[in-house]
């Protein structure tokens, strides 16, 4: 299952979300520069747990570069499908949390889920000498984060068949309960990081992710907050929409909805809109919406609502909501 995104419309521009994505492409990208001296690197800012656990090779590392292991781990990653799944998880779910918690309050509760994932690990993996890295201790502390907060919404997720692909929209506390449950059957069946996975991590991250939001929830936003939220609200609506198509019963056809924003009413916009195809199968289909769109207006996709018998085809008409 390949999560590609969620139903749940963030306010505003995820601005530290963003920057967390950058900052650890830009980490990647200084790795492939290494050569050689990667794993070194690996080993020195990477979190080992045998280097707390054991004297002597704790002899080797300054207190400082000890304590900032536990900072440094969650930039790293051991490769591009690595950094590529950790980023886009945190790209669907990390901006609906941040428009929640606040700029600030979301990148303190990000680095404690990180922090607090790598302490799970140590503390259940206390002798393994095999550096744990990568974000998704951090980012499954978002996703706990968001199994709270928006456990209704829909996470629009594409199964390969061979080589068709199928759309489904699967709840999100079903989607991130299941994740989390692999996750901790991983865990319990290893004493360790098997294959590169640090199981634990994960787990503890997604615990202490649900925790901390629950404190964070109680703290005051500050006027930082209120005036970084007006900056950085989205011009924008989704690029990818879901619409849940109605019909009367001898109507062939379709009538739904699209959301765009007052700016893109104004200039025009181009919207994916995913909608039933048979079952729970979806399929994607591009719509334009021209300048000038008024709230209300109704946009006609001929040819997209329901079969006739004749063969014909009926049209699925989307009034546009300006928002």
């Amino acid at each position: 299952m390949i999560p590609i995104r969620d139903t749940t419309p963030s306010r505003n521009v995820p601005v530290v979300n963003t920057a967390l994505i950058g900052v650890n492409v830009l980490v990647f990208m200084y790795e492939l520069t290494l050569g050689p001296d990667l794993e070194r690197m690996l080993y020195i800012y990477g979190l080992v747990p045998a280097r707390y656990t054991v004297d002597q090779l704790a002899a080797y590392f300054t207190f400082g570069q000890q304590a900032f292991s536990f900072l440094s781990f969650m930039f790293l990653h051991g490769g591009f499908l690595h950094l590529l799944g950790n980023m886009w998880s945190l790209y669907i779910f990390g901006d609906n949390v941040e428009d929640r918690l606040g700029p600030l309050r979301y990148l303190i509760f990000y680095l404690l889920c990180g922090l607090t994932s790598g302490l799970s690990h140590l503390m259940l993996n206390a002798h393994s000498n095999v550096p744990t890295i990568g974000a998704s201790g951090a980012i499954a502390g978002v996703m706990g984060a968001y199994f709270l907060l928006f456990p209704n919404a829909r996470i629009l997720t594409l199964i390969p068949i061979f080589i068709f692909p199928w759309f489904v929209e699967i709840p999100a506390y079903f989607f991130l309960g299941l994740w989390f449950m692999l996750q901790f059957i991983n865990a319990a069946g290893t004493h360790s990081a098997v294959g590169g996975v640090a199981w634990w991590a994960h787990v503890g991250g997604f615990v202490f992710g649900m925790i901390f939001l629950k404190l964070f929830l109680l703290l005051p936003s500050t006027g930082m907050t209120s005036r970084v939220r007006k900056a950085t609200a989205r011009r924008r609506t989704h690029r990818l929409q879901i619409v849940r198509p109605t019909a009367g019963q001898d109507d062939p056809n379709l009538y739904g909805t699209i959301v765009i924003s007052p700016y893109e009413a104004l200039v025009g916009t181009r919207k994916l809109v995913n909608v039933p195809a048979a079952g729970l199968q979806r399929r994607v289909l591009r719509v334009d919406v021209p300048p000038g769109t008024a709230d209300g207006q109704v946009l006609r996709l001929k040819g997209m609502g329901k079969a006739l018998p004749d063969g014909r085809r009926g049209d699925l008409l989307l009034k546009v909501v300006v928002q």
